[in-house]
């Protein structure tokens, strides 16, 4: 089985806030005592953090659902209540993480120890000692923790690599990746035995390193999702050079030129400026027979090729190799690496310039909404409002009658009468019923 995942849907709930507490100091030969409830504690947040050493999202297979841990409550004697600890989950270098309703990209995670908080935790709520005023100094008064934020998110990773190797199945890119790297990738004689990408850093001297990604074998149609198809195409979308592999000794009956050729055409029809990218040719398995005489046809035709095609930016020299016997791979090494430092990563879309947008009053979401359910039923709903209901603590009549200003204050009263709504008519808030009063 395949441990190689490379994309994930997944659920994460910050903690919630710890509740505020009402409480009163009650010590004996203890003039004026008064309100001691405390603050809740915060909700943890939940945090995403980039691990190196992680190449895959497995992890996320079976494991879906994240919750961080909420804040405890508040106490007596004016204790407040500690704040829950953050929950980190590690991601590999190159992951994206999207919205799953809208599919926006929320943020890149590319850098090792990059930290993103995806969801935060709820602020804990107060305790009764934050509500004492002149007027009313022992206020039976405290909130509930405000909920921590959920998300539904897709996550989907595109392996980092300065190098991509790529070319029809069994061409010897896995070989040459195994030699030139510290990889180790399944090696057979028959096609697609590389079914994921792999990953292999190259060292060639002291502070000389670059990492190369070996692409499972592309073939006719790919793009179109033929074969491995554009899963594994867009593995390539990071890379700034791409290294073409051919099998020079056409060990498996295919025309070598052919094969480049459909290549190129797959690639430009996934994103023609991936074409723009630096792209060196190397020619494999010279240490057969047939390799120079098909060599020598080879570059014959591709003179023609680099004439009628020259936006592509193809390297002037093909290098020969032996993977197998390792034979002209420093030359072509080298070449690769003075290649990348030369080249400027080239992205796959033109930045369009940023248009400035006024935002106004009536664009932000309104505080509430009503349906009408039925003739004398209608639901409240809207995100702030169904905050503010999470948070007030039902268990206390001074805290209902707080609710209930707030919501007189916020309009919902007037916006029931012109929604035809009268006295004793039932209206329903997260799945709680109280009656319209006017």
């Amino acid at each position: 089985m395949s441990t190689f995942l490379d994309y994930a849907t997944v659920n994460v709930k910050a903690g919630k806030g710890g509740d505020g507490m009402v409480a009163f100091r009650r010590e004996k030969y203890v003039p004026d005592g008064g309100p001691a409830g405390g603050d809740g504690g915060k909700g943890g947040d939940i945090i995403f953090i980039v691990d190196e050493g992680l190449h895959t999202l497995m992890d996320f297979k079976y494991n879906r659902h994240f919750k961080a841990k909420s804040g405890e409550n508040g106490m007596s004697k004016s204790k407040y209540g500690a704040g829950a600890e953050d929950l980190y989950i590690k991601l590999p270098a190159g992951t994206i993480v999207r919205n799953a309703q809208t599919d926006e990209v929320i943020v890149d995670m590319v850098e090792h120890g990059q930290e993103y908080i995806i969801a935060h935790g709820g602020r804990g709520g107060r305790g009764n000692i934050r509500f004492a005023t002149h007027k009313n100094p022992a206020p039976s008064i405290a909130e509930n923790g405000e909920p921590g934020e959920e998300l539904d998110l897709k996550l989907e990773l595109k392996v980092l690599a300065d190098v991509a190797l790529v070319g029809f199945p069994s061409v010897g890119k896995s070989t040459l990746l195994s030699v030139i790297s510290n990889a180790k990738p399944k090696i057979a004689d028959y096609q697609f035995t590389t079914l994921t990408p792999n990953l292999g850093v190259v060292k060639l001297a002291y502070n000389q390193e670059f990492v190369v990604a070996d692409m499972p074998g592309l073939i006719e149609g790919a793009s179109e999702g033929v074969g491995l198809g554009i899963n594994f195409l867009k593995h390539i979308e990071r890379t700034k050079v791409l290294v073409h592999v051919l099998d020079m000794a056409s060990v498996h009956g295919r025309d070598v030129f052919e094969d480049f050729t459909q290549i190129m055409t797959e690639l430009s029809n996934y994103n023609p400026r991936l074409l723009l990218r630096p792209m060196v040719i190397v020619a494999n398995k010279m240490d057969q027979e047939s390799a120079q005489e098909n060599l020598l046809e080879f570059e014959s035709k591709l003179t023609d090729y680099r004439t009628n095609h020259p936006d592509y930016n193809l390297h002037p020299q093909i290098f020969e190799i032996s993977a197998w016997q390792t034979k002209g791979l420093e030359t072509m090494l080298n070449e690769v690496f003075q290649v990348l430092q030369k080249s400027e990563y080239i992205p796959l879309t033109v930045e369009e310039p940023i248009e400035h947008i006024e935002y106004t009053l009536e664009a932000d979401q309104p505080d509430f909404e009503i349906r009408r359910l039925d003739t004398h039923y209608f639901e409240l709903y809207g995100d702030k409002i169904e905050k503010l209901f999470a948070m007030t603590n039902m268990a206390h009549d001074e805290s209902t009658a707080r609710f209930a200003r707030q919501l007189r204050a916020m309009g919902v009263d007037d916006a029931l009468r012109q929604k035809g709504a009268e006295p004793g008519d039932i209206i329903e808030l997260s799945g709680y019923q109280f009656e319209f009063m006017d």
